[in-house]
């Protein structure tokens, strides 16, 4: 079953409608695209799809059921800036240890070095805060991710090991993948399916 956005809008406070009746699917192990200009409502639509926004107008269902309040989201996003999505007074092993436990598979896979999670957020790298972020997304029943712009700002030796993590995760789980992103060639190397955004 997938995750599905019916007849979604979505408008801040009483400003002009961001998103209007919009309907969006992605299926499980499936790896789409969305490009489209800046401020077209691209971030917007993932934040919805996450929860982290909730629809003015419309219904988003995940495997055929709405989400209920208190239950762990099996839609995980991960934002161009891990920094704004941790902690900062928290030790990066409790980070990791509040979505559900750290696999050691995954954390190998993402090169995150054991002596990180004995320290804070802010003694690490951008680069080495948002491979602790996406293992965080990825972890214990979580079934879709959004990334939206997530390796925007790291190095390309980074980003490659980022995205080769994220595909193996998505193929051993059978799970769904929407790499929302400004960079057409890395969504035409990743995906099986790019939708152009217009709003």
């Amino acid at each position: 079953m997938p995750l599905e956005g019916k007849a979604l809008g979505y408008r801040y406070d009483q400003a002009s409608w961001v998103i209007r009746n919009t309907d969006i699917r992605l299926e499980a192990g499936e790896i789409i695209g969305l490009v489209g200009r800046s401020g077209c409502g691209k971030s917007t639509l993932g934040k919805l799809l996450a929860g982290h926004l909730r629809p003015r107008e419309g219904t988003i269902t995940c495997d055929g059921k709405q989400l209920t309040a208190g239950e762990r989201n099996p839609v995980q996003l991960v934002l161009q800036h891990p920094e704004q999505a941790v902690n900062p007074r928290w030790k990066l092993q409790r980070t990791l240890a509040e979505a559900g436990g750290l696999d050691a598979g995954l954390l190998a896979e993402l090169a995150v070095e054991a002596d990180w999670l004995t320290r804070y957020p802010g003694e690490l790298s951008g680069g080495e805060l948002q491979r602790i972020c996406v293992a965080r997304a990825l972890s214990s029943g979580t079934r879709y991710l959004i990334a939206d712009e997530m390796t925007t700002m790291l190095d390309a030796i980074t980003q490659a090991q980022i995205w080769q993590a994220v595909v193996r995760w998505a193929e051993r789980q059978r799970a769904g993948v929407m790499v929302i992103s400004h960079e057409r060639i890395l969504v035409d190397r990743l995906c099986s399916r790019v939708i152009e955004w217009h709003t």
